[in-house]
C-alpha cells in the first residue's frame, strides 16, 4: 500500500511550481479582469455589470433600481469578486467627465469632477443608458455573440456585447495588469464613426489616413492638446504622450484687477488634481515665484469648472499664464498605451488596427444576425404559404377537422394525406384531402388558426405579409451574399448612431510652443533665518529681527543672517549637510509658527540632530572643521560641498559614532573638545590636518575607558573672553593652555 501511495507523488521543483502558478495568475489577470476588449471596449466587470441591467430589465425609459441590486445580482450570478469592484465599474461608467458616452445613467450622488466619491450602493441608483441598450446590448437573442458558461455553471453569460460601434475609442480605458496596463484616451463619436466608415470603404486605408476623420483624443473635460505633430506617430504605433493643457479665459475684475479664470482642465486632473492644482498655485505666492496673486476661488458647480485666479492691476497676465503651464498641472502629460484584449491575447494597437478588429467583428456579428433572422422568416414563410394554401380549400380542412377523432388524426392527413378512420361528407372531399401534402410547422399553424382569420380583410392582409416575408428573405440573403451589401447596413447603423449620441469635439488639437516664463529679477534683501527648538522655521527682514531681537534670540535655537536669493545648509549629527533655498521658506511676521525644516530639505527630524545652521553662499571659498563623538577631528575644503544636491554626507562616521561640532575654520580658530568624564584638551588649527569629506579623519583627544566626547566648543584666539557653560559651571576658554592632538588633556576642577 506504501509503494502505490509512493508512485502517485510527482515531484517538482518549487521554482517551477511557482513560474507556473505565477504565469497562470498574470494571465488571468491580464484575460479575465484589466484589460478591455478591442471588440466591445469593456473588461469582464463592466461587461457583466450591463448585461446583468439588461437581464433585470432596467431599461432607459424605465424606472431606476438599486446599485445595491445590481451589484448584488451581478455578483451572484457572473462576477465573484467582491462588490466593490463592481460598484466601483459601474460609479466610472456613469460619470460623463470620464468617459465619452456614459453607459450607465446614475440617479443620487455618483460622485463628481473634484474627487469626491459616490455615495455607498445602498443609497443610489441605476439604469442603462439609451446608447448602451440599443447599441451595446440588442441584437443578443439573435446568436449574435457566443454565450459561456458563468463561474459556477448555472447561468450563461455572453462572452462579448455586440456593439455597434468602436466603443474602446470612444470610451477609451484605462487598467493595471501584471506586467503590463493600458491607457486609452476617450475619442468623439462622430469621428471614430467617420474613421470606421472610411476603413469599411477601404480596407487598405492607413493610420495617418484615418486621421483626417479621427484628430485625435477628445477628453470630456475638454483642454487643448499642444502637440498636434506629434499624434500621427502616437496612432501608428499605439504608444506615446499626449501633452495636454487647461483652458484659460481673463477677465476684468472691479477694481482694475484681472481675474484669470480656468473653465476647462487637463483630464488627468480629474479628481484630487483639482485640489492639488489650487494648492500648488497658492505655493507660488508663498514661495514668491510670484506676487501677483491677490485670491484664489473655486466657482466650479453641475454647470462646469470654473477657478478663479485674481491678480494685482500691473500683474503680467501672459507671463501668469505660462508659470500656471510651468510650475502646475494645468499642463499635463497624458501616457497613451492602447493596449487590448485582441484575439484573446494582450495587443498594442495602432488606430488603423483597433478600428479594424472593430470592423471585422462587425461583419460578424451581423452576419449572425441576418443568418438568425433569414431563418425566422423562412420560417415564416413557409407558415404563410401553407395559410394562404388552407384558405382556398377551408371547407374541406373544416371537413377533416369535423370528422377527425384527435388532432392527432386530423394533422396526419393535413401532413400526409391519410384519410383512415375520418368521416367524410363527401366521397369527393376523401379523395381531394388524400392529395393534402402540408409540412409539420404549416399543419400546426392551420390547427391553430382561428375562424376570425378566414375574413377577406385577414385574408389580404396575410398575403401582403407573405409579400414582406419574402421581400425580407430576398434582402437578407443579399446581405448575406453580398459583402457590399453588408456594409451599407453597418454603415446605416453607424449613421444613425452618429445621428443619435454625437456631439461636438471638447477638446481643441493644436501646435503650441512651449511655455516660457520670464522670471522677474529678484532684489536682492538681507534676511534672518530663525529655527525654533522643535525644528519650525521661517525667516523675517532684519527691520523685524532687530525689533524683536530679545524675544528671538531667546526663542530660537539658530539664528542665521542670510539673502533672500541664497542658500543655507544644515549639519547634522548624522554627518549629512541638507541644503535649501532661503525662498522655500514662509516669510512673514515674527510670530508666525513656519514650517518644519523637513518639509524644506532632506533633513528627517525623528532619525538626525541639527548641529550646524549656515549660509551656503560662497561655501567654496570656506574650510570646515568636523569633530565627532569618538574624537576624531579633521578639516575638508568647502568647495566639496558645493554641489547641486539636496542631501549630501558632509563627513564619514565610523559605526557608533555621531557629528558632535562643525565650524567655518580661520586662522584664528581653536577647538575644544569637552568629554563625558571632565576632561577638556585645547588645539590650535595648526594640529588639524586636512582631509576629504569622505575621510574619518584623525584622533584629536585620547579618551580613557568608556568616555566620549560630549561637546565641541569653538573660539577665536583673539577674543577677550569665551564663556561656555559645561557640567554646570562656567569655563572660559581663552585661558585654558592650548595642547597638542591626541593629548589626554587636562580634568576640569
Amino acid at each position: 500500500m506504501k509503494d502505490k501511495e509512493q508512485e502517485r507523488i510527482i515531484k517538482t521543483a518549487y521554482s517551477d511550481v511557482m513560474q507556473k502558478s505565477y504565469i497562470d495568475y498574470a494571465m488571468s489577470v491580464i484575460i479575465a479582469r484589466a484589460l478591455p476588449d478591442v471588440r466591445d471596449g469593456l473588461k469582464p466587470v463592466q461587461r457583466r455589470t450591463l448585461y446583468d441591467m439588461h437581464e433585470l430589465g432596467i431599461h432607459y425609459n424605465g424606472a431606476y433600481r438599486k446599485s445595491a441590486r445590481i451589484v448584488g445580482d451581478t455578483m451572484g450570478k457572473y462576477h465573484p469578486h467582491g462588490d466593490s469592484s463592481i460598484y466601483d465599474a459601474l460609479v466610472v461608467m456613469s460619470q460623463d467627465f470620464k468617459k465619452g458616452l456614459a453607459l450607465v445613467d446614475g440617479h443620487g450622488n455618483f460622485g463628481n469632477i473634484e474627487g469626491d466619491g459616490a455615495a455607498a450602493m445602498r443609497y443610489t441608483e441605476a439604469r442603462l443608458t439609451k446608447i448602451a441598450e440599443e447599441n451595446l446590448l440588442s441584437d443578443l437573442d439573435k446568436d449574435v455573440v457566443d454565450f459561456i458558461p458563468n463561474f459556477d455553471e448555472t447561468e450563461k453569460e455572453p462572452s462579448v456585447l455586440p456593439a455597434k460601434f468602436s466603443n474602446l475609442l470612444v470610451n477609451g480605458s484605462e487598467g493595471i495588469a501584471v506586467g503590463m496596463a493600458t491607457n486609452i484616451p476617450p475619442h468623439n463619436l462622430a469621428e471614430v464613426i467617420e474613421a470606421t466608415k472610411a476603413y469599411i470603404k477601404n480596407e487598405n486605408i492607413t493610420s495617418d489616413e484615418l486621421m483626417k476623420y479621427v484628430s485625435g483624443p477628445d477628453f470630456p473635460t475638454g483642454g487643448i492638446i499642444t502637440n498636434k505633430d506629434e499624434l500621427p506617430e502616437i496612432y501608428r504605433t499605439g504608444v506615446g504622450k499626449v501633452k495636454i493643457r487647461g483652458k484659460i479665459e481673463v477677465e476684468q475684475a472691479k477694481g482694475g484687477h484681472v481675474l484669470v479664470v480656468i473653465t476647462e482642465i487637463p483630464y488627468t486632473m480629474i479628481g484630487a488634481g483639482i485640489s492639488k492644482f489650487l494648492q500648488d498655485v497658492a505655493a507660488l505666492q508663498e514661495t514668491r515665484k510670484t506676487t501677483d496673486i491677490v485670491d484664489i476661488s473655486n466657482q466650479s458647480s453641475k454647470e462646469g469648472i470654473r477657478i478663479v485666479i485674481e491678480l494685482k492691476k500691473d500683474a503680467d497676465v501672459e507671463n501668469f499664464k505660462n508659470l500656471l503651464y510651468k510650475k502646475t498641472r494645468l499642463e499635463d502629460t497624458f501616457g497613451v498605451n492602447m493596449l487590448a484584449i485582441a484575439n484573446s491575447r494582450p495587443e498594442t494597437l495602432s488606430l488603423r488596427e483597433a478600428i479594424r478588429y472593430n470592423v471585422e467583428f462587425q461583419f460578424e456579428v451581423n452576419r449572425r444576425k441576418y443568418t438568425t433572422l433569414l431563418q425566422k422568416e423562412r420560417e415564416k414563410k413557409e407558415v404563410q404559404e401553407g395559410l394562404i394554401k388552407a384558405c382556398n380549400v377551408i371547407d374541406l380542412i373544416i371537413e377533416i377537422l369535423r370528422g377527425s377523432r384527435d388532432r392527432a388524426q386530423a394533422k396526419a392527413c393535413l401532413v400526409e394525406g391519410k384519410t383512415e378512420g375520418i368521416n367524410f361528407k363527401a366521397k369527393e372531399s376523401k379523395i381531394m384531402a388524400g392529395m393534402l401534402h402540408f409540412t409539420e410547422r404549416q399543419a400546426d399553424a392551420i390547427l391553430e388558426l382561428r375562424l376570425y382569420r378566414l375574413i377577406g380583410l385577414e385574408i389580404d392582409a396575410l398575403k401582403k405579409q407573405y409579400e414582406e416575408t419574402t421581400a425580407n428573405i430576398y434582402k437578407y440573403e443579399d446581405i448575406l451574399d453580398r459583402k457590399d451589401s453588408m456594409a451599407r447596413e453597418i454603415i446605416k447603423d453607424l449613421d444613425l448612431i452618429k445621428k443619435q449620441f454625437s456631439r461636438e469635439r471638447r477638446t481643441v488639437i493644436d501646435n503650441v510652443a512651449e511655455a516660457v516664463v520670464v522670471e522677474k529679477p529678484v532684489e536682492e534683501i538681507d534676511m534672518v533665518f530663525l529655527m525654533d527648538r522643535f525644528g519650525y522655521c521661517r525667516v523675517i527682514d532684519t527691520a523685524t529681527y532687530e525689533r524683536n531681537k530679545e524675544a528671538a534670540d531667546t526663542e530660537n535655537s539658530y539664528i542665521v543672517n542670510c539673502k533672500n536669493t541664497g542658500k543655507l545648509c544644515v549639519f547634522t549629527n548624522k554627518g549629512n549637510m541638507h541644503s535649501f533655498k532661503v525662498s522655500d521658506l514662509p516669510y512673514g511676521k515674527f510670530r508666525d509658527k513656519g514650517l518644519p525644516i523637513d518639509n524644506v530639505s532632506g533633513f528627517d527630524s525623528k532619525n538626525e540632530d541639527t548641529v550646524l545652521v549656515m549660509s551656503r553662499d560662497d561655501i567654496s571659498s570656506m574650510k570646515f572643521i568636523f569633530v565627532s563623538k569618538q574624537s576624531m577631528i579633521k578639516y575638508v575644503d568647502g568647495s566639496e560641498f558645493d554641489v547641486a544636491k539636496k542631501t549630501v554626507a558632509a563627513t564619514k562616521l565610523n559605526d557608533d559614532d555621531e557629528l558632535k561640532g562643525v565650524c567655518v575654520m580661520t586662522p584664528e580658530t581653536y577647538v575644544v573638545m569637552a568629554s563625558h568624564k571632565g576632561y577638556l584638551l585645547k588645539i590650535d588649527t595648526t594640529q588639524i590636518p586636512e582631509k576629504k569629506k569622505a575621510a574619518v579623519g584623525v584622533r584629536g583627544m585620547k579618551l580613557g575607558a568608556d568616555d566620549h566626547i560630549e561637546e565641541v566648543f569653538f573660539g577665536d584666539m583673539g577674543a577677550e573672553k569665551n564663556i561656555v557653560k559645561f557640567h554646570e559651571k562656567h569655563i572660559d576658554l581663552q585661558i585654558l593652555k592650548p595642547a597638542n592632538r591626541d593629548g589626554k588633556g587636562s580634568k576640569m576642577r
